[in-house]
């Protein structure tokens, strides 16, 4: 299966931007769907966003449509989150995470990264 690893997480103001980045190892990360999921202190994981095997495919959560991108490289084994307007509520812990054969819509991670922090200040 493959191995997951973040990056681009950070510190920003309110309003600003960042584009996170998901590096997969293997020979197979054209098979999976790919998913993006945070979690803030005290609370539980939850679903951010998600994008088909070949990309036409994506998906989002309310709190991040229209704010947030999900998109992906399969040449480079790469899933992007670019994230737009940010706020202090999107402050988390970011997760990549994939699912063999998977469908955006209704994503299930099977693999984990170990996450990026996004902090967002007012």
């Amino acid at each position: 299966q493959v191995q997951l690893v973040e990056s681009g997480g950070g510190l920003v103001q309110a309003g600003g931007s960042l584009r996170l980045s998901c590096a997969a190892s293997g020979r197979t990360f054209s098979t999976y769907a790919m998913g993006w999921f945070r979690q803030a202190p005290g609370k539980e994981r939850d679903f951010v966003a998600a994008i088909s095997i070949n990309g036409p495919d994506t998906y989002y959560a309310d709190s991040v449509k229209g704010r947030f991108t999900i998109s992906r490289d399969n040449a480079k084994n790469t899933v992007y989150l670019q994230m737009n307007s940010l706020k202090p509520e999107d402050t988390a812990v970011y997760f990549c995470a994939a699912e063999r054969f998977g469908i955006a819509t209704r994503f299930r991670a099977e693999v984990w990264g170990q996450g990026t922090r996004v902090t967002v200040s007012s």
